[in-house]
């Protein structure tokens, strides 16, 4: 919807006549205090509207600290499914006084406003509507408790929104009950700064704006889950016994979490003791080391971190692909170089994730888009740590693990465990020998033993310097590029096992795009535009892993421009594609977005259709 179709809604309501309604497509943006106790109220509103059957999604964009600074919840209902940030501020509760006018001036032509009626902003524009609300004395009302009232003005702002909304006080109980479980008092409390919200708009405020919830069936057998705490479930069902960190944001959620699954589900009901080691280390590194030696033993161990840990497992991440040791690492990523903004999303890491360590070295990459996909690839990439004997990374970003997604719920896990090629006891007494680095069926995949195997021939040297097949020590010429080559094999190998892209071709279309990540969520509504507004038809892959397989070449030769759209400053994964398909690199161009906020589909299309237009003049 254009700025002048709202503004002339402005208008229509300042002469008396109510506008069009604007039916279940629509942001709200929550300017409060980081530490003020709004992410609860926040997840009741974004719930509440859930539970009205309409497609919902929260972004929590927050600074770097514990309390005091700015921060901003947007949520974004769509009757079509759109999930990626939008761009334009539709509806604007503005808490915080620091930051208030900012806001508002922000917010689109036609929007909505929600204020603390002492900020005295209805002043600032004659394009927007305005409603002043005086939640401080309405807290007052609520509690005697000084604390609490400033917790329970954040409840009394989701009453006041969800009655101008239309959003069911029952669907609001229900999202409180579920946000604060058992704790009756909190419950109880809670329901009155919500009616005191909600009887206060419906005696006091006129309903002017065009936006409005109306109950839809679009949310069935659906759940809403963030990526990290989906990770946790996926690696609990994926068979992992040992978790090893250093806290970061924003990974540490996901460590976290997995501390609460495995204590609920991981005891041993005979002997009440734990069948799992959940282990805090003094750093990043150490809690590499830790998972490495865990998987020489035999565990399924893992790691969590974002990219400044990332940085400091180089070296060991370079042991465990030389010697050939199962680990997995979750590289929850943040905007970067160095400390960055810990709080911000990005797409940065991807490069370093590939190369990770000097020398001659390739990683096996997952690239989950989803919750769902973080279950499954959790689970996955376990499996293809053993099956390949080596380290594998999986990059999520900040957006995808720390906010909530709404998904279809997750399928069981039925298929077995994949521990690869592994020589039991049976095995080597059969077999009459064991050459830990042999390359014996042409996969570039040895056979391993694990400790403890009672067999004489089960033993072998694990060094991180040059060997030879039998894992002896060796700085001879051939046996060292005879080691790298078969590593490289194994890397081909891997090609036929990692989740492919998920491929869209449309006959016609001379443009394609690739992406990966949450990027896909704002290419899937990005597309639609382009389609509908600019006449622009396209392709699309959507990329799951690393190394690449023959399909991104295929798809880059089909089209005459791709565009490959990422979340960082230089086109990490444009560069790697243009290494792939060679000759055909110039048909590949960057759309990139880094500025730490999530990628939305309206800079997509912009992008994209301008450096169209620019393409088409060229020829």
């Amino acid at each position: 919807m254009s700025n002048a179709t709202l503004t002339a809604r402005v208008a229509d309501a300042e002469i008396g006549r109510r506008p069009e309604e604007i039916v279940n497509d629509f942001s709200i943006q929550v300017a409060t205090v980081n530490g003020s106790g709004s992410q609860s109220a926040n997840s009741v509103l974004m719930r509440s509207i859930f539970l009205m059957g309409v497609p919902v999604s929260g972004k929590n964009i927050f600074p770097s600290n514990i309390a005091g600074l700015p921060t901003w919840f947007t949520i974004r209902a769509n009757k079509d499914g759109y999930t990626a940030r939008r761009k334009e501020v539709d509806i604007c509760i503005a808490m915080n006084p620091e930051t208030a006018r900012e806001d508002v001036l922000k917010a689109r032509p036609g929007a909505a406003i929600i204020y603390e009626e002492s900020f005295n902003l209805s002043s600032l524009r004659s394009d927007v509507f305005f409603y002043p609300v005086p939640f401080a004395k309405l807290a007052a009302q609520a509690t005697t408790e000084p604390k609490l009232r400033k917790l329970l003005v954040n409840m009394i702002y989701v009453g006041v929104a969800s009655h101008l909304l239309g959003v069911g006080r029952d669907e609001v109980v229900a999202a409180i009950q579920k946000q604060f479980k058992s704790k009756a008092k909190a419950v109880d409390l809670n329901i009155k700064a919500v009616d005191l919200g909600i009887d206060y708009a419906r005696a006091q405020l006129l309903k002017k704006d065009p936006f409005q919830i109306q109950r839809m069936n679009k949310t069935a057998d659906k759940i809403i889950i963030d990526g990290n705490s989906a990770a946790a479930l996926g690696a609990m069902f994926g068979g992992c016994t040992v978790v090893t960190w250093y806290p970061i944001t924003p990974s540490s959620s996901l460590c976290e979490t997995m501390i609460e699954y495995f204590s609920q589900y991981r005891i041993d009901p005979k002997t009440g003791k734990a069948t799992f080691a959940i282990v805090q280390a003094e750093d990043e590194l150490a809690a590499l080391g830790m998972v490495i030696g865990a998987g020489w033993a035999g565990a399924r161990a893992m790691t969590a971190t974002s990219g400044p840990g990332l940085s400091l497992m180089a070296e060991f991440a370079g042991l465990a692909y030389f010697t050939e040791i199962p680990a997995v690492v979750w590289d929850i990523q943040r905007v970067g170089p160095s400390t960055g903004l810990p709080t911000r999303t990005s797409q940065g890491d991807v490069t370093a994730a590939f190369y990770l360590s000097h020398g001659d070295t390739k990683h096996i990459i997952l690239l989950p888009g989803s919750v769902k996909e973080c279950f499954e690839f959790a689970g996955a990439a376990l499996d293809l740590a053993e099956r390949f004997q080596t380290i594998v990374f999986v990059l999520s970003d900040l957006d995808l693990g720390m906010n909530n997604w709404m998904s279809d719920r997750f399928d069981y896990p039925r298929k077995p465990l994949d521990r690869g090629k592994v020589l039991s006891k049976e095995d080597l007494e059969r077999l009459g020998k064991f050459e830990r680095y042999l390359d014996v069926d042409g996969d570039g995949i040895p056979f391993r033993t694990l400790p403890g195997t009672p067999h004489p021939l089960a033993a072998y040297f694990t060094r991180g310097s040059g060997h030879n097949e039998r894992a002896g020590y060796s700085e001879r010429p051939e046996d060292y590029q005879n080691l790298v080559d078969r590593l490289a094999r194994k890397h081909e190998t891997a090609k036929q096992f990692i989740p492919k892209p998920v491929i869209d071709i449309q006959p016609q279309a001379s443009v394609g795009i690739i992406a990966y990540g949450t990027t896909d969520w704002a290419i899937l509504e990005s597309r639609d535009q382009l389609r509908n507004e600019k006449k622009i038809e396209t392709s699309y892959l959507r990329l799951r892993s690393l190394p690449f397989t023959g399909d991104v070449a295929e798809f880059v030769t089909r089209h005459e421009r791709v565009y490959v759209v990422e979340q960082n400053r230089d086109g990490q994964l444009a560069d790697l594609i243009r290494l792939e398909v060679g000759p055909h690199s110039p048909r590949i161009r960057k759309v990139l977005h880094y500025s730490g906020l999530p990628i939305d589909a309206r800079t997509v299309t912009e992008m994209i259709a301008a450096a169209e237009t620019a393409a088409r003049k060229e020829q």
